[in-house]
C-alpha cells in the first residue's frame, strides 16, 4: 500500500471514531440533560448565581451557552436572565449566550454529526435546505422571527445547509433580539412585582405589550412575505411537522 493512500485512511479513520466520540457525548449529555432537565429552574439558577459571586454573569452565559446543544428550555433561562440582572443586562446576556449556543449546534451538525441530524429532522430537512438556497440570511431572518420549527432542532438543522457561518450569527442574533427582550422584560416585571417594586401597573403593561409584538410579529411577516420562496418553504416545514 502506497504511504499517501495508508496515511489518508488513517486520517478517514481519526475522523470517523472523533465523531463517533463526539455523537456518543452527545447523546449521553443530552439524556442527562432530558432527565435532570426539573432541576433547572429559575430558583435554582439565582441560587448558582449568587454563590458564584462577581462570576454570576459568567456562569448564567455558560449555562445558556450549552444549553441550546442539550436541548433545554431557553425560555427558563432567558426569564431568569431578567429576574436576575435587569432587562437591559439581562437581555444582552440571554441573547449573546443564546446565539453563541446556537452556533454550537450548528457547527456540530455541520462537521460532526451531520448523519445523526439529518435522521432527527427527516424530511423537514429538504424544505430547510431549499429554503436557505433561495434566500440564504433572510431565511433565517424568517425562521427566527416566525417559530415554525423548534429552536433548538433548528440550529443543528441549519447547520446541514450551505448558509455562511457569519451570515447565520449575525442573522441569529439581530432576529432573535424581539423575543429575547420580551421573555427577559417579562422575568424582570415578574421580579419587580414580587419585590414590590414602583410602576408595577407600568412596568406589567409593557411587559404585556412586548409579548403581543413578538406574537403579532409572525402574521405580519407572513403578510408582507406572502407567496415568496421563506413562506413556501416555511409552510411546507410548518405542515411536516404537524
Amino acid at each position: 500500500m502506497d504511504a499517501p493512500v495508508a496515511v489518508e485512511r488513517q486520517q478517514m479513520n481519526k475522523a470517523k471514531w472523533i465523531r463517533i466520540l463526539v455523537l456518543t457525548l452527545l447523546a449521553v449529555a443530552i439524556t442527562a440533560a432530558v432527565i435532570y432537565r426539573g432541576q433547572l429552574d429559575a430558583a435554582a439558577l439565582e441560587r448558582w448565581v449568587k454563590d458564584a459571586g462577581v462570576w454570576g454573569p459568567a456562569l448564567f452565559m455558560l449555562i445558556y451557552l450549552i444549553a441550546p446543544a442539550l436541548f433545554l428550555p431557553g425560555s427558563i433561562l432567558t426569564l431568569a436572565g431578567g429576574a436576575l440582572f435587569g432587562w437591559a443586562w439581562g437581555t444582552l446576556y440571554s441573547l449573546t449566550a443564546a446565539t453563541g449556543g446556537a452556533t454550537i449546534a450548528f457547527l456540530i451538525a455541520r462537521y460532526l454529526a451531520s448523519d445523526w441530524v439529518a435522521r432527527k429532522t427527516g424530511g423537514r430537512l429538504k424544505q430547510l435546505i431549499e429554503g436557505v438556497e433561495n434566500e440564504g440570511w433572510r431565511f433565517v431572518a424568517f425562521v427566527r422571527l416566525v417559530p415554525l420549527f423548534p429552536f433548538n432542532l433548528l440550529n443543528y438543522a441549519l447547520g446541514l445547509t450551505r448558509i455562511k457561518l457569519s451570515h447565520y450569527v449575525i442573522a441569529s442574533y439581530i432576529f432573535m433580539f424581539p423575543g429575547a427582550l420580551a421573555y427577559t422584560y417579562l422575568g424582570y416585571a415578574g421580579r419587580e412585582a414580587v419585590a414590590g417594586g414602583e410602576g408595577l401597573i407600568q412596568k406589567g403593561l409593557l411587559a404585556l405589550a412586548l409579548l403581543a409584538v413578538v406574537a403579532f410579529l409572525p402574521r405580519l411577516i407572513r403578510r408582507f412575505r406572502k407567496g415568496g420562496p421563506s413562506d413556501s418553504a416555511a409552510k411546507d416545514v410548518s405542515d411536516d411537522s404537524k
